[in-house]
Parts: structure tokens; C-alpha cells; sequence
């Protein structure tokens, strides 16, 4: 379900066909949010104006078609983002793989820590100076409150497998 309000919200910030979804699905939210595949897109899109909450805006060469969210999207995709949604469905294979740590000898364990430290903090520098300067460059400040979560996660990710290692080379 989450990926019909991915691309509606996507599509309330600029019409796009399902290639230009695909890559910023890729682009921005793939590592971050959510994953999806273009044999996913195009059929949710084609659900999405079935529906009435999309409706394509433009139709070009090789049957390529750009949609546009309705009002009756940005409702849906509306009530969607202010449900409180208590207990949310997690799929993280990442965590998962920490989670999982205890099933490996100290030396790998060590080897998964110190290469999560490393990269948490190169990822932490390269969405900091991002944000840095979309900062400058105008940007309003809600739309940079999910980078500036992703910022933070990556920074609690780098200090956390530092507080991992500590603890595992204190045994």
C-alpha cells in the first residue's frame, strides 16, 4: 500500500511519467525509504488513474504517459500522511543484518561494526553537506526535514557501531 502514496506524492510535487518515478524512487528514496521496481510502478500508476487519484497529462513517443495527481489523490495521499499509524510495518534488511550479528564469530562481527561505523559517517558527511546546501540555496524547511532524518539516522548509525565495538572488544 505505501507505494500507491509514495508515487501519489511524488506526483503532488511535479508530474512525471513512470521512467522519471522509477529514478528518483532510485535516486532518492531507495536507500532511504522505500524500494521499488519499474514492473511495480507502472501497474500501481495504471491503479493509481483507474482510481481517479492520477490521470495522465500528457501522452509522448513509445507510449510513454505522464501523470498528474488529482484532488481526490492529494485527499487520499492527505489522510495518508496525518493517520498516526501506530504500529508501522518495517522492512529493513539492513537492521535485520544487525540483528542478526550474534550469529557470527567476534572477528566478522567486528568486520560488519567497523565497516558500518565507516560508512554511517561517509554517508552521514555526504547527506550533511546536502542538506548544507540546499539549505543556501533557499530551499523551505519542511523540505528538508527528511533529509535532515536521514542525516541524524546515519549519525546515531555511526555512533552506535562505535558503542557496538567498544562493547564487543571490552569481552
Amino acid at each position: 500500500m505505501s507505494l500507491r502514496f509514495a508515487l501519489l506524492g511524488l506526483l503532488a510535487e511535479e508530474p512525471s511519467s513512470g521512467y522519471d518515478l522509477a529514478r528518483k524512487f532510485e535516486r532518492n528514496l531507495r536507500r532511504y525509504a522505500w524500494h521499488a521496481q519499474h514492473s511495480q510502478i507502472y501497474p500501481e500508476l495504471n491503479r493509481l488513474a483507474a482510481d481517479g487519484l492520477a490521470t495522465v497529462v500528457e501522452e509522448g513517443p513509445r507510449g510513454r504517459r505522464t501523470y498528474a495527481i488529482t484532488d481526490a489523490g492529494r485527499t487520499e495521499l492527505r489522510a495518508w500522511v496525518l493517520d498516526p499509524n501506530d504500529e508501522p510495518v518495517v522492512r529493513n534488511e539492513h537492521t535485520l543484518k544487525l540483528f542478526l550479528l550474534s550469529t557470527l564469530d567476534a572477528e566478522d562481527a567486528r568486520k560488519v561494526l567497523r565497516y558500518q561505523a565507516e560508512g554511517s559517517l561517509q554517508e552521514y558527511e555526504r547527506l550533511r553537506a546536502a542538506i548544507d546546501e540546499a539549505d543556501r540555496g533557499g530551499h523551505p524547511a519542511v523540505a528538508l526535514f527528511s533529509a535532515e532524518l536521514g542525516a541524524r539516522y546515519f549519525l546515531t548509525l555511526h555512533e552506535w557501531a562505535l558503542w557496538a565495538l567498544d562493547r564487543l572488544d571490552a569481552e
